[in-house]
């Protein structure tokens, strides 16, 4: 590098340290909005947007009605007659056996309640499903295969 040029900028800094240890002010000012020049427009700032908080899983919805114990009813449509049905109870799931008038038959029978909604099936394929208010219920079955089905309902004695 150049020996004057290096002399130079060593003379120019000095004198630029001199010239700040002879100020009189111990404290710098705060600029003011007065005397800020504006030299553009103001940038809008974005808003936060709201998060939301995680959500727990979802867990099965407990039984909001006890169904143990005996049923009789009556069903009606493609296959008409009455039934018995006793049911045992845990939580939502259902277990027992159903006693069917016609085709005279006893079957081991499974299902689920949730709330007040009721499922059941296994009664040679036919599937029900249904409401449960208080000491009854009610509902539709299907048959396999898309056949015609029909109504249900039944009642705890």
């Amino acid at each position: 590098m150049n020996r004057a040029l290096v002399i130079g900028l060593t003379g120019a800094a000095a004198t630029l340290l001199a010239a700040c240890s002879a100020s009189t002010t111990t404290t710098t000012p705060t600029p003011t909005a007065a005397t800020i020049p504006v030299t553009s427009t103001p940038v809008a700032t974005s808003t936060p947007v709201a998060t939301t908080a995680p959500t727990a899983t979802p867990t099965a919805v407990p039984a909001a009605v006890d169904l143990s114990g005996s049923w009789t009813g009556q069903y009606s449509g493609a296959f008409s007659g009455h039934f018995t049905l006793t049911w045992t109870q845990s939580g939502a799931t259902l277990n027992g056996t159903i006693v069917l008038s016609s085709p005279p038959k006893t079957l081991h029978v499974n299902g689920n309640v949730g709330g007040t909604a009721i499922t059941f099936g296994a009664v040679g394929g036919v599937s029900y499903s249904g409401s449960v208010s208080g000491n009854s219920m009610s509902g539709s079955y299907q048959v396999p295969g898309g056949g015609p089905g029909g109504t249900w309902s039944a009642s705890k004695p």
